[in-house]
């Protein structure tokens, strides 16, 4: 496992071509390109988007620079008057600010791990606005804990008990006897809704002062420091943006089903999630908006979305 993990790693911090055995959209150039905006977890798929759109080389940057993994355009092999472009079109603004920039027309099209929170939806209401909210691909969204923590596998509803308050020490469910850590994410941000959604299935959760860990990142670095903790992610963001092993951050299996990419495609796993292309409904369908959100949804734009560790729908 670790020489795959080299390889990997040393594959992806090659630069590589924009097209190869690509087919892009018709007409689309770095004038017309649509304002781009998303999650976290969807601005390697932006990026990658653009770059093969445009024929501009890119390629992975590691952690040592970055706090994540992330895909950047060669800069050296393009003229220096284009390089604006990437930070001007193409934006990672987190889930509910680029909800916003959508609802508000700063953006043509965002790509998420979720769809529109009750409040975001109140404001796309309130300004009269629709949002059109396509699947594209599939995730899984899963737990992590301590490496020393013995405990490998949770039910759902003992997952539910715990953010709800009902099981507050580990020796109630297998583990030792230690207070659970519970670590959240903060509203509106696109982990927490899906966690509230997805898992919670309509339960509320306990209120856990502090608890809130702000960025994506930080989630590996709290489950790290502390032994009792507990908190939730997307699965394609630890393996590849991230890039925390499980030898260091481990995942639980659900229900004694443990997140692969065989039970994701299979859908075994319990909490299956999906990631999804948004525009607003009024967007004019001649525009290349348009035209980059049915490409998202079509064979052609598959293999890309697999090259960013997604399952294509």
């Amino acid at each position: 496992m670790i020489l795959l993990a080299i390889v990997i790693d040393a594959a992806c911090s090659k630069e590589k071509p924009a097209k190869e055995h690509f087919i892009g959209i018709d007409g689309i150039s770095f004038e017309n390109y649509p304002k781009v905006d998303g999650s976290t977890s969807s601005y390697v798929l932006n990026m990658m988007v653009a770059c093969k759109q445009l024929s501009v080389p890119y390629k992975w940057s590691g952690a040592d620079t970055f706090i994540e993994w992330s895909i950047h355009p060669v800069y050296d092999k393009i003229p220096k008057e284009r390089w604006p472009f990437f930070s001007e079109k193409i934006k990672s603004s987190k889930t509910h600010t680029a909800f916003l920039n959508l609802i508000n027309g700063n953006a043509d099209i965002i790509i998420t791990s979720s769809t529109a929170s009750p409040e975001e939806k109140a404001y796309a209401e309130a300004a009269g606005i629709i949002l059109t909210e396509t699947p594209i691909a599939s995730d899984a969204f899963v737990f992590v804990l301590n490496k020393n923590n013995p405990v490998k596998s949770l039910t759902a509803d003992q997952i539910r008990k715990i953010y709800t308050g009902e099981i507050i020490n580990w020796s109630q469910i297998g583990g030792k006897n230690a207070a659970i850590k519970v670590f959240t994410r903060p509203r509106n941000s696109g982990s927490e809704e899906v966690f509230r959604s997805l898992v919670m299935d309509g339960m509320e959760p306990a209120d856990f002062p502090e608890s809130a860990i702000g960025g994506m990142a930080g989630v590996f670095t709290e489950v790290r420091n502390f032994e009792n903790a507990i908190c939730y992610t997307f699965n394609n963001y630890k393996n590849l943006q991230a890039r925390v092993p499980d030898s260091e951050v481990p995942k639980i299996a659900i229900d004694n089903i443990f997140p692969s990419e065989k039970t994701i495609a299979n859908g075994t796993y319990p909490f299956i999630t999906k990631l999804y292309v948004i525009i607003r409904s009024d967007l004019d369908h001649n525009t290349m908006a348009y035209k980059l959100y049915e490409w998202l949804q079509s064979q052609h734009a598959k293999p890309t979305i697999a090259e960013c560790g997604f399952l294509p729908d």
